[in-house]
């Protein structure tokens, strides 16, 4: 198959689901590792895909890659961001916990710890911690998102606003390059925002595939954090806006 024809089809397939990993596309085309890593490297520097470890998919700035998709985008990565962040959390420690795959994977990494009380409006994150006795886990009322389970709307972010907890556990779908914080539901925005403002400490991971990521609503500043985890050097730019604003940089 002529290379062209075939990074046409290429592009069918990521438009179809959004992302698609490099081994399914091995064992679509029957061709090697190495012909597809080349393919959508070219795709990439064509503007025409991101790529992710693994895989590509394509960014709009209007809806969030398909949920089952996400879990499974740069697992390793938010696996090793977990572990990190999961260190800064005491035992009987409160915390708020957003929606996203990222942090329902440091949910997950929660599990060796002790006596914690959560609040959260993300259901995966509820039912990952209640397989612990000792933890006292609090689900926001509001809107379910069929999609991924979050919960959104006023009566969440009036929810949210009754505590005051010692971190907020935030995830991000996108970091700007002037430091603006980026997602896709205006409702989830403000929901983050509130947690933001009632935590002693702000704790924000994302893996480097949400640098230059695009999303149309901004919920904040980077540099609102008092603590972000990412698995690379974040570019230049954001690097000195942590430095300016004593944010601490984790890179795992």
């Amino acid at each position: 198959m002529a290379q062209r024809h075939r990074q046409d089809l290429i592009m069918d397939l990521i438009q179809k689901n959004g992302f698609v990993t490099t081994e399914q596309l091995v064992e679509h085309f029957q061709v090697t590792p190495q012909t597809i890593r080349r393919d959508l490297n070219q795709l990439a520097q064509q503007s025409r895909v991101r790529r992710h470890h693994g895989g590509a998919g394509i960014d709009s700035s209007t809806v969030n890659t398909a949920y089952q998709t996400r879990k499974i985008m740069e697992l390793e990565a938010k696996e090793k961001i977990a572990e990190s962040l999961v260190r800064i959390i005491p035992d009987n420690a409160s915390l708020f916990i957003n929606i996203g795959t990222t942090t329902e994977t440091i949910a997950r990494a929660l599990l060796n710890h002790n006596n914690l009380r959560v609040v959260t409006n993300n259901l995966h994150v509820a039912s990952i911690l209640a397989a612990r006795e000792d933890f006292n886990i609090i689900i926001a009322g509001g809107e379910v998102r069929n999609r991924d389970g979050g919960i959104v709307g006023e009566a969440t972010r009036d929810f949210i606003n009754q505590f005051k907890m010692d971190f907020g556990v935030i995830g991000i779908s996108g970091i700007h390059s002037d430091g603006s914080l980026l997602d896709f539901d205006y409702r989830e925005v403000r929901v983050a925002q509130t947690i933001i403002a009632n935590s002693q400490q702000v704790l924000l991971a994302a893996d480097h595939s949400k640098f230059g990521r695009n999303a149309m609503v901004r919920l904040g500043d980077i540099t609102q954090a008092d603590h972000f985890f990412t698995d690379q050097q974040p570019p230049a730019e954001i690097r000195q806006m942590l430095r300016e604003n004593d944010v601490e940089l984790h890179v795992v």
